[in-house]
């Protein structure tokens, strides 16, 4: 009867953190449940082979199990109570997900209605001895987990109900004591102590979850030991990825590519702002808002100390990089997407009005602008002599520095949204285009050298090291050719068109991909090193800054990893 009472509930659940069935039948007299197969491990074991876990991760697991409870206890047409939450029962998947295991003692909840006391020893609640089941039930169950998991003291070998005798701080006085006093009110004997539901606790979790984290301070060798053991049991493709020194939420997207300078961190956001961060814990200094969103990836100015970006709203900016004061603006005639680049005293960038501006940088005062035909998005590659920008008609042209006027240009069959990169040696400039073709041009005549196409267009900016181009294209790959000949070396292949461009760092390729990772490649193979999940598309560029990589996402938060290998 439990094993049928488990098909039945299962057959009627759809949520991620829930296996899901595929058939339920008897045969020879035995019973069979078809599910899904859940590979990875159960927190039970997880805390047995490890010493300590990520409380960043802790506190997405809390969250994600308070949102499957919150499924279960809303459930049409009568609501289920888990009534066995305990680690055994949790999963760890291969990704790094909490899954919910052993529906075998759930039971729909009838108010006023008492049952046999059924649950675990130290994880169930006081009223559950006296067979009164509800949903805060549930909530005293996760608490006791989570109370396990923080403090690796087993409930089941503790006196019955003495979670307060032992304060989590007590254990470890690293962890947030916001998190501390969240798990320990859900441990209350008496249940209308506790949270009032799963949706609250949620709430407080998901408040402490995207306050900036310093997941270092004041413990940066353990926690280094943290990411190291807990990345040994997310098996499969994930084993050995990072963990985030610290993450900020912005209020919407994150599509431009963030910048550090000194001990600052600084990254634009759809929600119109652009955002100063401390680059070593990721609390926030500034902001200053715009009139539109912000695809401009901001660049720094630093003999006038001050950050430059464009915003949707028309208008080019600085600000002034410690206080986030206006320096000055120059507005455009239409939206600026195009990353600004500062060169010989002057700050050149493109707008959707068709126009490559130059403007003083250090008092925004208008020298030039050079007229494409249509709008320029990609970002000026400056040399001592040129500015060279693509723009939506295909066109790439390479304009005078001093005076604005063209000196060459060529033409792709569609639009060029990937900015150029010129050789310094061989003075070869190299560029995408929507037309599936990478490009090399002769960077002071514009004849062109070869062409190398793939099977998407070509969005990501191409960059070099050791004489190979590194570039993404939306045909899911990340290649890496020979610069002379155009010859392939390796090609590393997604699920999801790249339309990021590649950070080379050392011996690493760093690119992010529609597929919602972070990949780090190996250089010399194309082998993947490790790989991050985000929450959405990645189309920033990583960054490095000292032993952090930066890099932002389309799920509104900027990510600060550890440089590993």
């Amino acid at each position: 009867k439990t094993f049928q009472r488990e098909a039945n509930i299962l057959a009627t659940l759809s949520h991620p953190a829930i296996p899901k069935i595929y058939d339920f039948f008897d045969w020879n007299e035995r019973a069979y449940l078809v599910m899904e197969y859940i590979h990875g491990n159960d927190l039970e074991e997880l805390l047995s082979k490890t010493k300590t876990l990520p409380v960043e991760k802790v506190i997405e697991w809390s969250i994600d199990l308070c949102d499957v409870l919150e499924y279960l206890h809303n459930h049409q047409p009568e609501p289920i109570i888990f009534r066995d939450m305990k680690p055994a029962n949790v999963m760890v998947d291969n990704l790094g997900k909490v899954r919910l295991i052993d529906f075998g003692i759930a039971k729909t909840f009838q108010p006023n209605v008492k049952h046999t006391m059924i649950g675990t020893e130290g994880y169930s609640a006081p009223e559950q001895y006296k067979g009164n089941v509800t949903p805060l039930s549930d909530i005293y169950s996760l608490g006791a987990t989570l109370h396990h998991v923080l403090t690796r003291r087993d409930p089941r070998l503790e006196p019955p109900f003495s979670f307060a005798e032992r304060p989590i701080l007590d254990f470890d006085d690293h962890l947030p004591p916001a998190l501390a006093a969240i798990v320990e009110k859900a441990v209350e004997f008496e249940s209308d102590k506790r949270f009032a539901s799963c949706l609250e606790m949620k709430m407080a979790l998901e408040e402490l979850r995207y306050r900036p984290l310093n997941m270092a301070a004041g413990n940066g060798s353990a926690q280094s030991a943290r990411d190291k053991d807990v990345s040994k049991f997310f098996s499969g493709e994930l084993t050995g990825q990072p963990e985030p020194r610290w993450k900020f939420k912005t209020e919407d997207e994150i599509r431009c590519n963030p910048i550090a300078y000194r001990d600052m961190a600084f990254v634009g956001s759809y929600d119109t702002n652009m955002w100063a961060l401390h680059l070593q814990n990721g609390e926030m200094v500034w902001k200053y808002p715009t009139n539109g969103g912000i695809a401009s990836s901001p660049v720094i100015d630093e003999e006038n100390r001050a950050v430059l970006f464009g915003s949707e709203d028309y208008s080019f900016y600085s600000v002034d990089i410690r206080t986030g004061r206006i320096n000055w603006s120059y507005r455009t005639e239409n939206r600026i997407r195009s990353t600004g680049q500062v060169a010989h005293g002057r700050v050149f960038f493109g707008s959707d009005d068709g126009y490559l501006y130059a403007l003083m940088n250090a008092t925004g005062r208008f020298l030039w602008k050079y007229d494409l035909g249509s709008e320029v998005q990609s970002s000026p590659f400056v040399t001592d002599e040129l500015i060279i920008i693509g723009s939506a008609s295909g066109e790439v042209a390479a304009v005078d520095l001093s005076g604005g006027k063209r000196k060459w240009g060529v033409r792709a069959k569609r639009a060029v949204l990937s900015s150029a990169y010129v050789d310094p040696v061989e003075e070869i400039c190299y560029f995408g285009s929507s037309d599936h073709h990478v490009y090399a041009v002769d960077a002071n005549g514009g004849y062109t050298s070869w062409r190398f196409r793939t099977r998407g267009p070509v969005i990501s900016s191409p960059t070099m090291q050791d004489g190979l181009l590194f570039f993404g294209s939306a045909d899911g790959s990340l290649y890496a050719i020979n610069a002379q000949t155009s010859r392939e070396k390796w090609k590393f292949t997604t699920e999801k068109p790249i339309v990021s461009s590649p950070t080379v760092y050392r011996d690493a390729v760093y690119i992010g991909g529609t597929d919602e990772y972070l990949y780090c490649v190996d250089i010399a193979t194309g082998k993947e090193r490790w790989k991050f999940k985000t929450g959405g598309p990645i189309t920033s560029k990583p960054h490095v800054a000292g032993d952090v990589l930066l890099v932002g996402s389309m799920d509104q938060t900027l990510y600060a990893l550890p440089l590993v290998g």
